[in-house]
Protein backbone atom coordinates (compact mmCIF):
# COMPACT_ATOMS: atom_id res chain seq x y z
CA UNK A 1 0.00 0.00 0.00
CA UNK A 2 1.55 3.24 -0.78
CA UNK A 3 0.75 6.36 1.39
CA UNK A 4 0.98 9.58 -0.19
CA UNK A 5 1.26 12.04 2.80
CA UNK A 6 -0.11 15.92 2.29
CA UNK A 7 3.27 18.59 2.94
CA UNK A 8 3.13 20.46 6.13
CA UNK A 9 4.08 23.77 6.18
CA UNK A 10 4.87 26.11 9.03
CA UNK A 11 3.68 29.49 9.07
CA UNK A 12 5.80 31.91 11.17
CA UNK A 13 7.38 30.70 14.47
CA UNK A 14 4.89 27.85 14.86
CA UNK A 15 7.06 25.41 14.48
CA UNK A 16 9.95 26.92 17.32
CA UNK A 17 6.85 27.18 19.65
CA UNK A 18 6.07 23.52 19.11
CA UNK A 19 9.34 22.81 20.12
CA UNK A 20 9.13 24.36 23.07
CA UNK A 21 6.19 22.30 24.53
CA UNK A 22 7.29 19.33 26.55
CA UNK A 23 8.41 16.19 24.65
CA UNK A 24 4.85 14.01 25.49
CA UNK A 25 2.95 16.95 24.39
CA UNK A 26 5.17 17.84 21.06
CA UNK A 27 4.45 13.62 20.30
CA UNK A 28 0.39 14.35 20.61
CA UNK A 29 0.62 17.16 18.12
CA UNK A 30 3.10 15.32 16.05
CA UNK A 31 0.83 12.18 15.70
CA UNK A 32 -2.45 14.33 15.18
CA UNK A 33 -0.34 16.02 12.61
CA UNK A 34 0.59 12.36 10.74
CA UNK A 35 -3.06 11.56 10.87
CA UNK A 36 -4.25 15.08 9.50
CA UNK A 37 -1.50 14.13 6.70
CA UNK A 38 -3.16 11.00 5.89
CA UNK A 39 -6.50 12.68 5.25
CA UNK A 40 -7.42 11.29 9.37
CA UNK A 41 -8.29 12.97 12.89
CA UNK A 42 -6.54 12.38 15.92
CA UNK A 43 -9.15 11.89 18.81
CA UNK A 44 -7.74 15.29 20.41
CA UNK A 45 -8.26 17.42 17.64
CA UNK A 46 -12.12 19.40 17.10
CA UNK A 47 -13.00 22.26 15.13
CA UNK A 48 -11.74 25.90 16.17
CA UNK A 49 -14.99 28.05 17.57
CA UNK A 50 -15.16 31.07 15.26
CA UNK A 51 -14.09 29.76 11.65
CA UNK A 52 -16.66 28.42 9.99
CA UNK A 53 -17.13 25.07 8.73
CA UNK A 54 -14.23 22.12 10.23
CA UNK A 55 -11.29 23.57 7.84
CA UNK A 56 -9.53 24.85 11.27
CA UNK A 57 -9.03 22.72 13.26
CA UNK A 58 -7.14 22.70 17.32
CA UNK A 59 -5.43 19.55 18.98
CA UNK A 60 -6.06 20.08 22.67
CA UNK A 61 -3.49 18.45 25.17
CA UNK A 62 -3.26 18.70 28.83
CA UNK A 63 -0.23 18.24 30.74
CA UNK A 64 1.34 18.67 34.08
CA UNK A 65 -1.96 21.13 34.87
CA UNK A 66 -1.33 23.31 31.62
CA UNK A 67 -3.16 23.19 28.51
CA UNK A 68 -1.28 23.51 25.20
CA UNK A 69 -2.74 23.81 21.73
CA UNK A 70 -1.82 23.23 18.12
CA UNK A 71 -3.84 25.14 15.28
CA UNK A 72 -3.78 23.60 11.94
CA UNK A 73 -5.71 24.06 8.73
CA UNK A 74 -6.93 21.87 5.83
CA UNK A 75 -9.01 24.45 3.90
CA UNK A 76 -6.07 23.99 0.87
CA UNK A 77 -6.45 21.21 -1.21
CA UNK A 78 -3.54 18.62 -0.35
CA UNK A 79 -1.29 20.97 2.24
CA UNK A 80 -1.23 20.95 5.94
CA UNK A 81 -0.73 24.45 7.34
CA UNK A 82 0.04 25.21 10.86
CA UNK A 83 -1.02 28.19 11.95
CA UNK A 84 -0.16 28.66 15.72
CA UNK A 85 1.08 26.52 18.76
CA UNK A 86 0.52 28.02 22.14
CA UNK A 87 0.14 27.20 25.80
CA UNK A 88 -3.05 28.46 27.05
CA UNK A 89 -2.46 30.62 29.84
CA UNK A 90 -6.23 31.89 31.00
CA UNK A 91 -7.79 29.94 33.86
CA UNK A 92 -11.18 31.66 33.01
CA UNK A 93 -13.21 29.09 30.43
CA UNK A 94 -12.05 26.89 27.47
CA UNK A 95 -12.85 30.22 25.32
CA UNK A 96 -9.57 30.44 22.93
CA UNK A 97 -7.98 34.55 24.07
CA UNK A 98 -9.29 36.95 21.30
CA UNK A 99 -5.53 37.99 20.47
CA UNK A 100 -4.76 34.48 19.42
CA UNK A 101 -7.71 34.48 17.32
CA UNK A 102 -6.67 37.45 15.66
CA UNK A 103 -3.37 35.46 15.37
CA UNK A 104 -4.89 32.37 14.27
CA UNK A 105 -6.82 34.98 11.25
CA UNK A 106 -3.78 36.69 10.58
CA UNK A 107 -1.91 33.68 9.70
CA UNK A 108 -4.88 31.62 7.74
CA UNK A 109 -4.53 34.78 5.61
CA UNK A 110 -0.72 34.04 4.90
CA UNK A 111 -1.46 30.63 4.59
CA UNK A 112 -3.76 31.29 1.95
CA UNK A 113 -1.74 33.40 0.27
CA UNK A 114 1.45 31.01 0.68
CA UNK A 115 -0.53 28.41 -1.15
CA UNK A 116 -1.68 30.21 -4.05
CA UNK A 117 2.16 31.09 -4.34
CA UNK A 118 3.39 27.40 -4.26
CA UNK A 119 0.22 25.45 -4.30
CA UNK A 120 -2.73 26.32 -7.13
CA UNK A 121 -0.94 25.71 -9.81
CA UNK A 122 -0.10 21.93 -8.98
CA UNK A 123 -3.44 21.61 -7.91
CA UNK A 124 -5.03 23.03 -11.72
CA UNK A 125 -2.21 20.36 -13.32
CA UNK A 126 -3.70 17.23 -11.22
CA UNK A 127 -7.10 18.33 -12.27
CA UNK A 128 -6.27 18.62 -15.91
Amino acid sequence: MSLSLKPVEWIARTLADLKDFPEEVQQVVGYALYLAQCGDKHPATKPLKGFKGAGVLEVVEDFDGDTYRAVYTVKFAGVIYVLHAFQKKSKQGIATPKQDIDLIEARLKRAKEHYLEHYSDQQQGEQA
